[in-house]
């Protein structure tokens, strides 16, 4: 197959070519980013030892013959192998926070990173927040950003994955964080101390129904299936966090959890419970919280 290696010259033909050649192969976004002109130019960047700060008009810069290679090399597997471009990359942001990613923990793309840049305001005080629990945590992002954000507080965080936790822990250290973060394996509650309370418990469970994990695009299935699919229509982990979280919350705190395309029929398994459905100006939805009064008084 032939590939027009001495017909794109500079940064721009390169990103232009590679989004031609993603939509062309029909490839799926959503996982950093949405369309295929900004994965293009992650890739493009990152080939050249760039990031995204680089002022526009260096876009218009020649590439030496090498560099048109290493960049046709990154592209191609984008395309063939249907890797997320956060995969070949190696990382990615969330929170304003950089993160190492692997095939071994989901890409960080939850709307929560929203609420943990305001420091969970308005629903709390970010100043009086000690503790916060996070579970499943995978790469940790939710977790060591909402202690970069609350600088005073403790946070306690929970995933089931030793290999997840391994990428926690890198992510961890290269933020500094390891005095005010602690990582927990096991499932969900179970490895915490009994007397631990938390003002705030954040969650990005699995939530995908097996029936529409069988119909996820192939960039999907590179990720852990452990992190998406959840038994019971989805709901299987969210519920157990429902009926247990009420445990290790003050009296005072929230639990907030997303359940993204689930949230649906959660609303119907549970017609009843208070559900408070946070929005977000950067887009996302399927987030809920309760607070720890209304947790003690809802039957799940």
């Amino acid at each position: 197959m032939h590939f027009p290696l001495n017909e794109l010259n500079s940064l721009r033909d390169w990103v232009r070519w590679g989004a031609s050649r993603f939509n062309a192969a029909d490839l799926s976004f959503g996982q950093g980013t949405d369309n295929a002109l900004d994965e293009a130019l992650a890739l493009v960047l990152h080939a050249l030892h760039l990031d995204h700060s680089l002022p526009e008009t260096y876009l218009d810069c020649r590439v030496s013959a090498e560099e048109a290679r290493q960049i046709l090399s990154l592209l191609l597997r984008r395309e063939q192998e249907r890797l997320p471009a956060a995969y070949l990359i190696g990382r990615t942001g969330f929170a304003g926070l950089e993160f190492e990613v692997s095939p071994q923990v989901l890409i960080p793309r939850s709307p929560l990173a929203e609420l943990i840049e305001q420091g969970l305001a308005p629903w709390l005080e970010p100043e009086a927040i000690e503790r916060g629990l996070d579970l499943c945590t995978g790469s940790g992002c939710i977790a060591l950003a909402l202690a970069h954000y609350l600088p005073q507080a403790r946070i306690d965080a929970v995933e089931l994955s030793a290999e997840a936790l391994a990428v926690a822990e890198r992510n961890r250290q290269r933020l500094g964080l390891e005095d005010q973060v602690q990582f927990y394996q096991g499932d969900l509650f179970q490895p915490l101390p009994e007397d631990a309370r938390y003002q705030v418990i954040l969650s990005n469970p699995p939530y995908v129904h097996p029936r529409e994990y069988a119909a996820l695009p192939e960039e999907y299935r590179h990720e852990p299936r452990l992190g998406l699919e959840a038994a019971d229509e989805g709901l299987a982990i969210v519920i157990s966090i429902l009926r247990n979280a009420g445990k290790f919350l003050t009296p005072d705190g929230i639990l907030v959890v997303e359940v993204g395309s689930s949230a649906e029929t959660l609303q119907q398994r549970y017609p009843e419970a208070p559900f408070l459905w946070l929005e977000f100006e950067r887009g996302g939805d399927g987030v809920f919280l309760l607070s720890a009064e209304q947790l003690q008084q809802q039957q799940f």
